[in-house]
């Protein structure tokens, strides 16, 4: 199948959802628009330690609590992934890119990481 062109607007769609967890305090340490075989689309992939617990739904629960007080409407937030910084795609990340003085913008794609196969990936933070 051949995968969907990311937009300037998923672009900026994801840079809007990062601010807005930046003026509420989430310290976001991974986030990247992500192609992943698995999905066959594109998954806006964000990770944080304030998001890791048990149960996931704490977690996308905390994220929408939040993005719902900014108010950014439910029409306006991408397809998510939140991936906790135990995984392995979040904890291969960060050992190749954590210390790379800025990934802003970084191109990723055609490879392996932590178990998962990127088609292609667009990069905001991985600190």
């Amino acid at each position: 199948m051949d995968k969907a062109a990311m937009v300037s607007i998923d672009i900026s769609r994801g840079s809007e959802l990062l601010d807005i967890l930046d003026r509420a305090k989430v310290k976001i340490s991974v986030a990247l628009w992500v192609f992943l075989a698995e999905y066959e689309d594109w998954r806006l992939v964000v990770s944080s330690r304030q998001f890791d617990s048990p149960d996931p739904r704490d977690a996308y629960s905390l994220l929408h609590e939040t993005l719902a007080a900014a108010g950014l409407t439910h029409h306006k937030i991408p397809v998510l992934l939140i991936l906790p910084t135990s995984d392995p795609f979040i904890k291969e990340l960060r050992r190749l890119f954590g210390k790379t003085q800025c990934v802003d913008g970084m191109r990723l794609g055609g490879q392996m990481i932590g178990g998962r196969f990127v088609q292609d990936a667009y990069v905001y933070r991985i600190v």
